[in-house]
């Protein structure tokens, strides 16, 4: 969306450092972040980091041909600019003209968070609500403060729906994210381990993701999944809805696809998993509470496709990789390789790798994914990396320990048989994508 320079002082309330006297304040620009994206005619906004300052990139910004620049340095003043906006905190205005576009276009604003299941869920919310709605999501996972103005100044200005995925790292984040983008429906996927390190206990967990509905309106609609500590921390007098699997009836799970019946009607998702399922009953409760009838529901639900690194299949020299490495945590891990191996025929193999952010138990964790693989007898594991042998040393399972990806490449290339199916599932850091490139490499050599 485009401003004008009035509309940007009367919203921010800023101070003018510098202005040409020839400045029409009623002509049209981009706000741009990045100058390596910035167009001519664009006013340039240095945004701050742990680990960079857009301020040292202003006079690279006029160069480029930005007309304009917000500063939080009072004394940064280049005369080549048309004009200069002085802001105490660049981030605190990115959020106010991101809240600012969110109240102009006004579309109907669905929130989603959870400890593992929000991108995969909203995902799912876009393919269906764009069956009826003019809908406008988060891109990929850009779930944090930037992420969200991002979403709102891409958002199209006929836009019925927004979607909004929420992220989290520290206590007060998705405040933060409730309060600019101010929900009328708010969704928990679920509450789960991951960034414990970070928070230290669950019940922490449970508050940060329950700040979605600090600024939920009041005649807005909660839905989360049905667990103690989602209904002990959330602090909203709206309706709400609690989901559960049980919900589901008649779920059938297959290698490319899950069916189930839902309050009497039947659904299909091109994925496999029980906790697929889940995450659609979040979508088919929201989309209801919207008025999309269910033949809408299901078609969206069918044409929904994960993005990458999401139970990705890749076939390479008669070997079948399913890459779920995109993120995980003991959770995401167990539901993963429940649905992987109850439905793929044998020969299969496991390759294993570290879970980032468990914190003070992050042994532990890993050892109970070795000790929940107990239980099977006809499955090859390959675990690579630190924390990832102890899932190798606590099961009886076959397993081969590997310090990195190029080692584990090298051996499955050498010694898995064709016909196999290899799942390939690790926190993102791990780089699992890196093993099929290698294999790739190695079969062409």
């Amino acid at each position: 969306m485009q401003f004008n320079l009035k509309e940007v002082i009367n919203c921010l309330e800023c101070e003018i450092l510098y202005k040409k006297d020839s400045v029409d304040e009623n002509i049209l620009f981009d706000i741009s972040t990045d100058t390596r994206k910035l167009k001519k005619g664009d006013v340039y906004l240095p945004l701050r980091g742990e680990n960079f300052d857009g301020h040292n990139f202003i006079d690279k910004a006029i160069m480029t041909g930005a007309r304009g620049y917000f500063t939080q340095n009072k004394f940064k003043i280049n005369k080549d600019a048309d004009f200069v906006l002085y802001v105490k905190n660049a981030l605190s205005a990115y959020l106010k003209l991101a809240n600012y576009i969110r109240n102009k276009i006004n579309p109907k604003v669905i929130a989603i968070t959870g400890s593992c299941g929000k991108t995969t869920t909203k995902e799912m919310l876009y393919s269906v609500f764009k069956t009826k709605y003019k809908t406008h999501k988060t891109a990929l996972n850009h779930n944090n403060e930037i992420g969200f103005c991002e979403t709102m100044f891409n958002m199209p200005l006929d836009s019925e729906i927004c979607i909004v995925e929420m992220g989290m790292r520290n206590l007060g984040e998705i405040e933060l994210l409730s309060k600019y983008s101010n929900p009328d429906i708010g969704i928990i996927s679920n509450i789960g381990s991951a960034h414990v390190e970070r928070l230290g206990t669950l019940k922490n967990i449970a508050i940060a993701k329950c700040e979605i509905a600090a600024n939920l309106k009041k005649d807005g609609l909660f839905i989360g999944v049905d667990c103690p500590q989602i209904k002990e921390n959330l602090k909203y007098d709206g309706r709400k809805i609690f989901t559960s699997l049980d919900d589901a009836k008649n779920i059938e799970v297959k290698i490319e696809s899950t069916k189930f019946n839902y309050k009497g009607f039947d659904y299909e998702i091109n994925q496999s998993g029980e906790y697929n399922v889940s995450n659609a009953i979040l979508v088919i409760e929201a989309a209801l509470s919207c008025a999309i009838d269910e033949e809408n529901i299901k078609k969206g639900l069918l044409d929904y496709k994960p993005i990458e690194k999401r139970w990705e299949k890749t076939v390479i020299k008669g070997l079948t990789f399913i890459n779920d490495s995109y993120n995980a945590n003991p959770e995401s891990m167990n539901a993963v390789l429940k649905t992987f191996l109850s439905i793929y025929p044998r020969p299969i193999v496991l390759v294993l790798g570290d879970m980032g952010e468990l914190g003070k138990d992050e042994i532990m964790y890993h050892k109970q994914v070795g000790e929940f693989l107990s239980k099977y007898n006809d499955v090859e594991l390959l675990t690579v990396g630190v924390l990832a042998k102890h899932i190798a040393r606590n099961t009886t399972l076959k397993s081969v320990e590997f310090e990195n990806n190029e080692q584990c490449a090298k051996y499955i290339v050498e010694n898995v048989p064709k016909g196999t199916t290899i799942l390939l599932k690790a926190s993102r850091f791990m780089k699992f994508e890196q093993i099929i490139e290698m294999v790739e490499k190695y079969d062409n050599d």
